[in-house]
């Protein structure tokens, strides 16, 4: 018997093997590496590194070429140019979202991140409208940054100049700004349960971008194994719970002529759908959608807020030139506000320079082409996965002069004025950009100059000696831990 077993395994490979190229050839994908029967390109990348290895694989197969991850063919979209034709000259063909298995076992590809077609449409419309209303990009949001800005200063007045690790802390501005368009509430930065909350919502991304959720991605069945992603289904579990106990609270004191945040503008819109069996407005399209907001809203955001202090720690000079333009524009006396950053060029490239260098996400979420397509000369069936190497426009050379150094003059002319640039597409682009950027670009400043008014960062160790290397390099790119010292000006 397990002699025919192990003959049945030999022919089923001898089978699969000689279909594959075959197989291959009739799509008349991009071009790439041959891949193996079953695994694929597997073997050939460094799975530690996916970016890095796209990048090697494009100088050989030039902007758009095919790679098997397993027996799934992926397109890579490597450069500028190829990326911007894409998703912006054909951003609907390239507007639906490829699979994630681990998050679909609990999305089901309902929400705004990891939804298609009719309900991403609908949903994402809809979250927009509703963000707009509740202040995202008004005066009013500004305002709330502001005091969280200046709560934050007394959360770390309280720490004595002592060392601290500042994760958590930090993810309690943008925590509480998304937490009041949601629901409508404020939490104390001492409150156990909202510090829980900002808990499980940094480490659902830490557990994403490991090396073994990508396993999982790629061998569905691991699912049924112990292991890392039990802890992320857990902690996703723990987040809706709250999630639903919100929405229960607020149906039962719901004002239609009144809205008061996202979650009631979602329960209203379900009452008005509530005979259209088509509807997408759900309670589980709700849950999902809530939680996306509030996880995208907070964690992007915090992540790149304790690479810029990291960053700053390891450039002193850069540090004491942004305290420098921050004592010309704003002084002491009174917060940093929004009309500030057109009078601070400095200031604004250093921002822009650290999201360019630190590359969060130097691969974004993988997209799928909606229709039979043909791209370049390419036929791209439908439904066919697309890899987006964002990184390779965030260091392109003939953009950005050694694009590998840490230098604010990328986004600095000659005058020393501020640059923008069609290449720093940090939040995406196209139908499927992120859609809190403005509310990162607010948060991100504010946060900045109201830290560097009040406190000078002290490294624990020389500044030369600090790694600013990231610990994963997958889904996102996390900054390792650190500890400063956070010392009253």
């Amino acid at each position: 018997m397990d002699l025919f077993v192990i003959l049945l395994i030999c022919l089923s490979c001898l089978i699969i093997f000689s279909l594959w190229p075959g197989r291959h050839a009739r799509r008349k994908l991009p071009p790439g590496p041959m891949p193996l029967p079953i695994v694929g390109n597997i073997l050939q990348l460094n799975i530690k590194d996916i970016s890095k290895s796209l990048s090697m694989l494009a100088k050989d197969y030039g902007p758009v070429f095919t790679v098997y991850f397993g027996m799934k063919p992926t397109v890579i979209l490597y450069g500028y140019e190829a990326i911007k034709e894409a998703l912006i000259d054909y951003g609907e063909e390239f507007s639906d979202r490829g699979s994630f298995p681990v998050i679909e076992k609990f999305t089901k590809g309902l929400g705004i991140v990891f939804s298609s077609g009719q309900t991403w449409k609908q949903t994402r419309r809809f979250s927009l409208m509703v963000l707009r209303q509740m202040g995202m990009g008004k005066k009013t949001l500004e305002d709330q940054i502001q005091e969280e800005a200046l709560c934050l200063v007394e959360a770390l007045k309280k720490t004595n100049a002592s060392p601290c690790d500042p994760t958590l802390l930090l993810a309690c501005v943008p925590g509480n700004v998304m937490s009041s368009i949601i629901f409508q509430k404020r939490f104390d930065y001492d409150d156990q349960k909202f510090l829980t909350l900002l808990k499980y919502v940094h480490e659902i991304l830490a557990i994403a971008s490991t090396l073994w959720i990508q396993f999982c991605n790629l061998v569905p069945f691991l699912h049924y194994f112990p292991g890392s992603h039990r802890k992320l289904f857990k902690n996703v579990a723990a987040l809706k719970k709250f999630i639903m106990e919100q929405i229960k609270e607020h149906q039962e004191s719901l004002d239609t002529s009144n809205p008061r945040d996202f979650i009631d503008y979602f329960l209203i819109r379900m009452e008005k759908e509530k005979h259209n069996k088509q509807s997408e407005f759900t309670m589980d399209n709700f849950v999902i959608t809530a939680w996306d907001i509030f996880s995208a809203g907070t964690e992007t955001t915090s992540t790149t807020l304790r690479y810029v202090l990291l960053l700053l720690l390891k450039h002193p000079e850069i540090t004491a030139k942004v305290q420098e333009e921050i004592d010309q524009v704003i002084g002491r006396c009174r917060s940093p506000c929004m009309q500030d950053r057109s009078h601070m060029p400095y200031t604004d490239a250093v921002i822009h320079e650290i999201q360019r260098y630190i590359d969060l996400t130097p691969i974004i979420l993988p997209h799928a082409v909606t229709q039979d397509f043909t791209f370049r000369e390419y036929f791209i069936p439908k439904g066919t996965e697309i890899l987006i190497h964002i990184s390779s426009a965030l260091h392109d050379e003939k953009e950005f002069p050694n694009p590998w150094q840490f230098d604010p003059g990328h986004f600095l002319d000659e005058s020393g004025n501020f640059k923008r640039s069609d290449y720093f597409m940090v939040f995406s682009a196209g139908k499927r950009t992120c859609a809190g950027e403005s509310l990162a670009h607010m948060e991100l400043f504010l946060l900045l100059t109201t830290i560097l008014q009040h406190f000078t960062l002290k490294p624990l160790v020389d500044p030369k000696d600090i790694d600013t290397t990231p610990v994963t390099k997958s889904l996102s790119s996390l900054p390792p831990f650190y500890e400063l010292c956070f010392v009253p000006v």
